[in-house]
């Protein structure tokens, strides 16, 4: 009647997807979901042929044109999935490699500033406009915390209420380095009048992935849009555990999100005092890349007296180079 297309919410999520869509990662799943949402909805789009020139044992032309347009997308969405299960076994392999790593993760509703704070923190470069969806693909650049270490951040695709469940499933591969994460950074945009619901939605499909006990951190950004006295300090009564306010994109709070990390970093790791003879060099060697060195002493045999902040795995990969089980001293 109006000549225009008609669709729904999920058309309308899933267009602006396609127009976000950069890598080959993004655009394969945004068109896998796009074509698993068609599928069901193919035999309206032929009905007004349906039994067209069709006679007694015959079938009309929209049933025939229906058969051919199903097999084709059958064949296309068999296609795709086979393409992003590679896709997948790629960034398994990718993780592999970073499993000794602490990885941070960005999540929140789209349009929460994830992106800008990403470059705030890391000068990543990565887009960051203020609209919705801007970043699909998960992006990994490395953060400098006040002690001196690395960790890994990565920016996710943005969250939005009822996502539909088939971007939740095409984008897994995307939605795992969530999984991977020791600490998620729960980005939430405090100037929106519904940022409650936000939080609330971003919940759902935290726990939709089964990343609801992960470590989690409240970070409330915009906070230079807010106008009214007291936003801080409220937003800090309701949310008392680790919360942190900032403006991603003028830096305040930067510095008090980083002393967090670092608290949250250094949580998983002890204090020990090693001793390692002068034949074990390697394992010394190895100590200053896996852990953080607090002081360097000697002793008048040559042995080297380290106290190191150092994760238990970290040790134990130490004591395997050093070829004995290492016990703290002092």
């Amino acid at each position: 009647a109006i000549k225009k297309p008609v669709t729904d919410r999920t058309g309308i999520i899933l267009d602006i997807f396609a127009q976000r869509a950069r890598t080959r990662e993004a655009r394969t799943q945004v068109e896998l979901a796009r074509l698993q949402y068609i599928l069901p909805r193919l035999t309206g789009m032929w009905s007004h042929f349906t039994r067209q020139r069709g006679g007694v044992g015959m079938r009309g032309e929209g049933e025939t044109q229906l058969e051919m347009d199903r097999r084709m997308t059958k064949a296309r969405i068999a296609d795709l999935r086979r393409e992003l299960e590679e896709i997948r076994k790629q960034a398994e392999t990718r993780r592999k490699g970073r499993v000794d790593a602490f990885k941070v993760s960005l999540v929140g509703y789209t349009n929460a500033g994830k992106s800008t704070l990403m470059n705030a923190l890391t000068e990543a470069g990565v887009l960051a406009e203020n609209r919705l969806f801007a970043t699909l693909d998960a992006t990994m650049r490395t953060l400098e915390l006040p002690s001196g270490e690395q960790v890994l951040l990565t920016d996710t695709v943005g969250f939005i209420r009822k996502l539909p469940t088939n971007l939740v499933a095409s984008f897994r591969s995307t939605l795992d380095e969530i999984l991977d994460a020791n600490l998620i950074l729960h980005v939430v945009d405090v100037s929106h009048r519904a940022y409650e619901d936000h939080i609330h939605a971003t919940n759902q499909v935290l726990a939709e992935l089964g990343a609801s006990d992960k470590p989690m951190v409240m970070v409330f950004n915009k906070i230079d849009m807010m106008e009214a006295a007291g936003t801080r300090t409220r937003l800090r009564e309701l949310f008392p555990d680790d919360a942190v306010v900032i403006a991603a994109k003028t830096g305040e709070g930067l510095d008090d999100l980083l002393r967090v990390v670092q608290r949250h970093f250094e949580a998983e790791r002890r204090t020990v005092q090693l001793k390692l003879s002068p034949s074990q060099q390697k394992a010394v060697a190895l100590l200053h890349q896996r852990a953080r060195v607090i002081s360097t002493d000697y002793d008048e045999d040559g042995n080297t007296l380290l106290k190191v902040l150092i994760t238990a795995k970290d040790l134990g990969q130490v004591a395997a180079e050093a070829g004995h089980a290492l016990e703290p001293i002092g």
